[in-house]
């Protein structure tokens, strides 16, 4: 979709079908900001900025009007970059419409994209970085945590196609170095903050959780300069500059989307369009049946064990990861959340994500005994089935779904999620 074409597309009004008596006085409050240039200018930014917001606030509780809300945020934030001279903060804003609203309507995502690239260019922007051969250090791996029995199956060839289908999807497995010759590993490396920075260009925004755990009542989330949030961690060729009393983690986000250059670093393994599972098993609903999430951070940084309904296969494109495994037979004695328990639940008016899926043993735990006296089940039935690995950059791990699995950032991470 062109400029010209979205702009046109806003004023039609058979396109707010769905939407109810709010969303459509909304709808055409912008239609004709668009389709006046006089009223599309800096004045109607502020006025743009204040339905993106109204917006964003009614997605959490919108119901069947969720989609009409998503669609009102993503056009406001476009047009808002239109209305404003400031080119950072009109990336800023289209950076909104991609990770609040994904870019929610039809062509929306390649426009966005458009703009930001004709925006960048404006800017002072370096110029793309050559190859670079950064050196690999090798680090004795972590000893496997008490709360794991066994390691996860390495194989030691990636296996045949039919053999991945019949034998190997229903366990999970580990093949070391698959990814190594990879783009993102090897001639474009992530391990580069100064790469990263080059191919996604300036005044890009990301979504940030600050805290260590997403069960603690003082976690929380908020949009930050990705230049700064680069800043926070450590690279082979930058060490640590900006440093916070809190822990700063990308977690769980669709970058590849946002920044599709480095989407083009990454090679998707043949196993994810195989079909694997029972009749009944649903795949992501999506076109490509195919959900890529970038996950980001400090050594330290956990995901708390929890499961996902999806297969997956797990890059570790940067950095060592240690990874907690249980089967769905552990889950009567996982000691999952019941959703008041959720600890925001008490704190916020919008509704809290449902944890039933999240367990409340931290399987990374220090105090052994403090768990055991709390967890008994755990240490009695799940422990003796429980696996771990550690993962090295260049190594991808496949398990199935319904499986426990928890985290652990050994060094700066940088790993992508491929659900299937």
């Amino acid at each position: 979709m062109n400029m010209d074409d979205f702009l046109k597309r806003m004023t039609e009004g058979e396109l707010w079908a769905g939407y109810d008596e709010v969303q459509r006085a909304i709808a055409e409050e912008m239609a004709a900001i668009a389709g006046d240039p006089k009223r599309l200018c800096q004045s109607a930014a502020g006025r743009l900025d204040d339905i993106a917001a109204s917006a964003h606030k009614e997605m959490p509780r919108a119901g069947v009007q969720l989609t009409g809300w998503r669609v009102i945020h993503t056009d406001a934030c476009i047009l808002a970059a239109l209305a404003d001279s400031d080119a950072l903060a009109s990336i800023a804003r289209l950076d909104k419409a991609i990770i609040i609203s994904g870019a929610a309507g039809y062509g929306r995502l390649d426009l966005i994209l458009d703009l930001i690239d004709a925006l960048q260019r404006r800017c002072k922007h370096p110029e793309p970085l050559p190859a670079l051969d950064l050196p690999r250090t090798a680090h004795p791996r972590p000893s496997r945590p008490p709360t794991a029995s066994s390691a996860v199956r390495e194989l030691a060839d990636p296996p045949l196609m039919s053999v991945y289908q019949r034998q190997l999807s229903d366990q999970p497995f580990v093949l070391r170095g698959y990814a190594t010759d990879w783009p993102c590993c090897a001639e474009h490396p992530w391990a580069s903050a100064a790469y990263l920075r080059s191919a996604t260009g300036p005044g890009r925004l990301v979504p940030v959780e600050i805290g260590q755990d997403y069960r603690a009542e003082e976690w929380t989330q908020e949009l930050m300069s990705w230049n700064a949030f680069l800043s926070h961690l450590d690279f082979v060729d930058q060490p640590r500059k900006a440093h916070s009393g809190s822990v700063l983690y990308m977690a769980q986000h669709d970058l590849l989307m946002q920044f599709p250059t480095l989407k083009s670093d990454l090679l998707i393994p043949d196993y994810v369009y195989a079909c694997v599972g029972s009749d009944e098993y649903k795949p992501p609903a999506n076109d490509d049946r195919l959900v890529l999430n970038a996950w980001l951070g400090p050594a330290g940084t956990m995901s708390p064990a929890h499961t996902d309904p999806f297969h997956n296969f797990y890059a570790q494109v940067v950095g060592r990861k240690t990874v907690w495994l249980a089967p769905p037979s552990a889950s009567p004695s996982m000691y999952a959340y019941a959703d008041s328990q959720h600890p925001a639940s008490a704190q916020k008016s919008d509704p809290a994500p449902s944890m039933s899926n999240t367990s409340r043993v931290d399987v990374f735990a220090d105090d052994e005994s403090e768990s055991r006296a709390q967890f008994p089940d755990f240490w009695d039935h799940v422990v003796g089935s429980a696996l771990s690995v550690t993962l090295d950059a260049g190594d991808v791990l496949f398990f199935p779904p319904g499986w426990w699995h928890a985290m652990r950032s050994e060094d700066t991470s940088f790993s992508v999620s491929m659900w299937f």
